[in-house]
This record gives C-alpha cells, sequence and structure tokens, in this order.
C-alpha cells in the first residue's frame, strides 16, 4: 500500500519538524541576505516562494520558505531548482532538469519517479484544467495529481494518472496536447514545495457549476478555491 507523505499540516510537522523550513521577515532583511544566510541562490529562493512576485517587496513578519522540498530531499537533488521566465515555444523550461535524469523517492512500499516529461504533463493538465483560476489554484490542481500518485486508489505514476481512462476531461478533449504556460509550470514547482499542502490530502476537484456529472457532490468538501471545490 502505497503512503502519503504530504498530508494535513500536522503529519508535515511530525515528518518535516526542522523549522529552519521557513524563515520570519525581520527588519532590514532582504531576500538576497534571506538566501544567502540560508545557503541558496537568490533564484532557489524565488522558486521556494513562488506566492512573491516582487522580491524587492517583503514585508516584516512575512514568512519565507528555504528550502525546496518534495517527499524527501533525495527527490529533486542536484537539480537546479531555478524558475526561467525565457520559455521556449512548447513552455518547457530550460535546463531545469538534465533530460537524462529521473529522480526516485522510495517511501516504505512505493518509489515514486519524477522526469522532465512528467513536470511538462503534469504542467499540461494545470494549463488544462486551472487556466483561468488563480496561482493557487493552479497549484492545488497540481497538488491533487501527486496526492493520487502516493494514494492506493489510483496508479503510481504521474503519467499513468493524469491518462487513467474518465478521470481528466482534457484528456478526453485534447486539451492535454496543448503547451503549458509560464505560470502552469511554476505552479507545479510551488507543488514541489511545502506549497503543496495547499489541499491537504485532497484526491478530486470539480468547478460544481459546470460540471455534468454530479457523483462528487456526496464526497466530502475539503477546500474552496477559486471556482474548484476540492474533494477527498
Amino acid at each position: 500500500m502505497k503512503k502519503l507523505i504530504f498530508g494535513l499540516a500536522l503529519l508535515i510537522s511530525l515528518f518535516f519538524a526542522d523549522h529552519a523550513f521557513a524563515y520570519t521577515v525581520g527588519e532590514g532583511d532582504t531576500m538576497s541576505e534571506i538566501a544567502q544566510e540560508h545557503g541558496m541562490t537568490l533564484k532557489q529562493l524565488a522558486t521556494a516562494n513562488p506566492q512573491i512576485e516582487d522580491l524587492d517587496l517583503i514585508f516584516v513578519g512575512q514568512t519565507i520558505h528555504t528550502k525546496i522540498k518534495k517527499y524527501s530531499d533525495k527527490l529533486l537533488e542536484g537539480i537546479d531548482y531555478s524558475y526561467t521566465e525565457e520559455s521556449t515555444d512548447e513552455a518547457v523550461t530550460e535546463n531545469v532538469i538534465d533530460e537524462q535524469s529521473v529522480h526516485n523517492v522510495a517511501s516504505a512500499s512505493t518509489e515514486i519517479s519524477l522526469s522532465e516529461a512528467d513536470i511538462d504533463l503534469l504542467a499540461r493538465i494545470v494549463r488544462a484544467e486551472a487556466q483561468t483560476e488563480p496561482f493557487e489554484g493552479k497549484v492545488a490542481v497540481a497538488a491533487v495529481v501527486l496526492n493520487r500518485v502516493e494514494s492506493p486508489l489510483f496508479p503510481d505514476s504521474i503519467k499513468e494518472v493524469i491518462y487513467q481512462r474518465g478521470q481528466f476531461q482534457p484528456v478526453s478533449n485534447g486539451q492535454i496536447n496543448r503547451p503549458a504556460d509560464d505560470e502552469s509550470i511554476k505552479a507545479v514547482y510551488a507543488a514541489l514545495t511545502d506549497m503543496r499542502d495547499i489541499v491537504g490530502n485532497s484526491l478530486f476537484f470539480y468547478n460544481p457549476d459546470i460540471a455534468t456529472s454530479r457523483w462528487l457532490d456526496s464526497r466530502r468538501t475539503t477546500f474552496v478555491i477559486g471556482q474548484h471545490v476540492f474533494k477527498i
């Protein structure tokens, strides 16, 4: 049985009790100084904090995430975490992950892999499902897919989860084949940080105003972000 590594905030605190993962901005702090103090580049710190649009505008008391983490520190080990705004026509960021690299993480009962193709596919489903949603809503969609990979109710890989028959409408209507936009790619990287907890352990989402199937109505609601209702 697969194990949920990230779930509710309580579980996160049990698995990652190191408070160095977050920093509270003090008087006179700058993002450059915070990055240097935590052994990060400014680009890495920016990637870990996609909610900060202007790195020169931070305020006292604000929480700054100081570690990019996903399942364990080994998952994205050796990767340049920087997010480049110079995306290609296919909307895939360059030099983020070496094309030959697949980084694995093992839980007690399963092994999950993320490749460059996985990240691209995840960004494409985010674009297709949440293009008009706020940034947090895009991160939430990515988080649901990651939660499914870890759930015993769903397949074991990003590709299998997304292409599982009857699960995502963009697969049926071909929208999944359109390239991801910059914000969707950025949302995927945000979901690889502790921002993934934005929907806890939710496994489903839908827009009840336009959904033709109503079977999710009866499931327990966990979060509402933008027009999407998240369920478990």
